[in-house]
């Protein structure tokens, strides 16, 4: 996964393909850059979250362009099982060398999925997709190997399941094109915006539904009121330092917080939180 362009301004997917690019030492370079780490699990963060997946039951997701498995690291932290694709034999070595727990698979998007039908309960891929827009060779047609790689990746969805594809697409135009293919290859949903006021805040995320009853798209973050104080939290987080990865004691008070208001982003209902939430029950009576 690659989280961000690159700091001089020119897009990767216009340097080189994206196995060149990623050479041993730009995969190395950017597995030990602490900030790109921290970009990488907010957005997986988000992805997940988006996935609407069951609460407390361990899925099968596929993660496109997994590169080193950073995002992976946050699958298996919430107890999922996962396969890693990506086209960087460098990127995939780092991910051997760092023991990752998901199963990892060297192949091009563009060539399509190669998995049985209905194998996934949920997709993720964090910044891969704009590079399928490049033809690195003269073999290659943007259109074509877009709906090559939606086709085949709606096939091995289970039915109902979603795909939440972040992408730093370069244009209107090369969004339109991705969203077209994959609704041409079967998919419904559309695209998700969180904080479209804000230049470096912005992220476009491609919520796709396979099949199964016609669902809503999630609520973008940074439209409203309560969405502003949720980007001034993570912001927050960010600045703390040291204490920034530390997560919640499971079903503590804070725990218990933060699902409550994770299911109500994915559009659940929740009860209201009160001075009783999370608090732990006397075992007299």
């Amino acid at each position: 996964p690659r989280a961000t362009k690159m700091a001089s301004g020119r897009r990767p997917e216009h340097r080189a393909p994206p196995e060149v690019f990623y050479s041993e030492e730009e995969a190395r370079k950017y597995t030990s850059n602490s900030r790109m780490i921290q970009i990488q699990q907010e957005l997986t963060e988000r992805a997940v979250e988006m996935l609407a997946l069951p609460e407390d039951t361990p899925c099968y997701i596929l993660d496109l362009g997994c590169g080193s498995g950073l995002s992976g690291e946050f699958l298996t932290d919430q107890d999922h099982v996962w396969v890693g694709m990506d086209i960087s034999s460098h990127m995939l070595d780092v991910a051997l060398e760092r023991e990752v727990e998901g199963d990892l698979l060297l192949s091009d998007m563009g060539q399509g999925m190669c998995f049985r039908p209905g194998t996934f309960d949920g997709v993720i891929s964090i910044s891969a997709i704009q590079w399928l827009c490049n033809a690195d060779k003269k073999t290659h047609n943007p259109p074509k190997r877009l709906y090559k790689f939606f086709s085949t990746l709606y096939a091995c969805m289970a039915r109902g399941a979603r795909a939440v594809l972040q992408l730093y697409p370069e244009n209107s135009n090369q969004l339109e094109l991705i969203t077209t293919q994959a609704m041409r290859a079967g998919f419904s949903g559309g695209v998700v915006v969180d904080f479209p006021n804000s230049t470096r805040a912005k992220k476009f995320f491609l919520v796709l539904f396979a099949g199964g009853t016609m669902t809503k798209l999630p609520k973008a973050l940074g439209t409203g009121a309560e969405d502003r104080a949720h980007q001034a939290h993570f912001t927050d987080i960010r600045e703390r330092g040291k204490g920034k990865n530390r997560k919640p004691v499971k079903k503590s008070r804070d725990w218990i917080m933060e699902k409550k208001e994770r299911r109500r982003r994915q559009g659940k209902e929740v009860r209201p939180d009160s001075k009783y939430t999370g608090r732990k029950r006397s075992a007299k009576f």
